[in-house]
């Protein structure tokens, strides 16, 4: 029984196969979660959680829990927060290692984190681009988020970036507290429609699936009051145990780099003798710049008014 920040974990069944494929099991998962923490955690700190779990394994039953249960312990943080729809939820929050091996242990496999803290969560502190291809092009995704930061710093905004673990890429923008999530939907939407108006050939912001015509898809549609996005440094609930691992720029130059290369088995051969490339996100949040009237886009990027017909066309 490991005793991390104080407290006793009991890991239950640590040879249970999470990754059929791939014989990853539990313990894997938790030894990985209780080495990174030290990376994970900053990220993570103070936002509400949206869990990831899979009792059984991959490719078995999904488990989408935002609630925390009544059976968590009390040294678990957790945080009470409006549903516009009304009532309350209340989440748990990782704010430390003891929290991360807990949550491995109830087979987490992937954390999302909201885009705000526990102190204003009707403000956002970051901006999120998901840079989704159609294809296995990563070459365009690349190329895509290279643009975008280009853009993002004319604005005097210091973006950072990650790979999703999946097939795409995520910029991510620190911003001060103050603009709400609509303020800074419409930001991303205003930005996100500039770039798209770039290379119309090969990028949209169309949000069902098939009016993409085999463009990528730049998705602002996480910049929403209670959406998640994966946590950096968070394993995903695919063959061979991708990381949605952060990544410098100069990663993005490469090649070589591909959305889903950094997974549990090679994950400390590749952090070997590397910092954290968002280890000064902190000290990099700036003013999110203003829209006028005639800057505001056509459409806020949102799913209102997209029927669920086509909500689940798109999904």
């Amino acid at each position: 029984m490991p005793t991390v920040d104080g407290h006793s974990i009991t890991i239950s069944h640590p040879d249970k196969v999470l990754f059929p494929d791939d014989g990853i099991t539990k313990g894997d998962l938790v030894d990985y979660y209780g080495r990174i923490a030290d990376r994970m955690v900053p990220h993570v700190r103070d936002r509400p959680l949206h869990m990831n779990r899979f009792p059984d394994g991959i490719g078995r039953i999904a488990i989408q829990q935002k609630r925390v249960p009544d059976s968590f312990p009390q040294w678990i943080a957790r945080v009470t927060v409006d549903l516009h729809k009304g009532g309350t939820i209340t989440h748990a929050v990782i704010n430390n290692a003891a929290t991360l091996i807990y949550l491995a242990n109830y087979n987490m496999i992937t954390a999302h984190v909201w885009l705000s803290r526990v102190t204003s969560p009707e403000r956002p502190d970051l901006v999120i681009f998901d840079l989704d291809p159609s294809d296995d092009d990563f070459g365009l995704v690349r190329r895509t988020a290279l643009t975008l930061r280009a853009l993002l710093e004319d604005l005097k905004l210091i973006p950072f970036v990650k790979t999703t673990g999946s097939r795409g890429l995520h910029v991510v923008v620190p911003i001060t507290v103050g603009p709400s999530f609509e303020e800074a939907h419409l930001f991303a939407d205003q930005v996100a429609q500039r770039l798209a108006a770039g290379d119309p050939g090969h990028l949209t912001t169309e949000f069902i699936k098939q009016k993409r015509e085999g463009r990528l898809f730049l998705d602002v549609n996480r910049n929403a009051y209670a959406q998640t996005v994966v946590a950096p440094y968070s394993v995903r609930a695919r063959r061979t145990a991708p990381i949605a691992v952060p990544i410098a720029w100069s990663n993005v130059e490469q090649d070589s780099l591909r959305p889903d290369g950094v997974t549990i088995r090679n994950v400390w051969d590749w952090l070997r003798d590397r910092d954290d490339p968002w280890a000064r996100m902190e000290g990099s949040r700036r003013a999110l710049p203003s829209l006028t009237e005639s800057e505001k886009p056509n459409r806020s990027g949102r799913r209102r008014g997209v029927s669920r017909q086509e909500r689940a066309k798109a999904d």
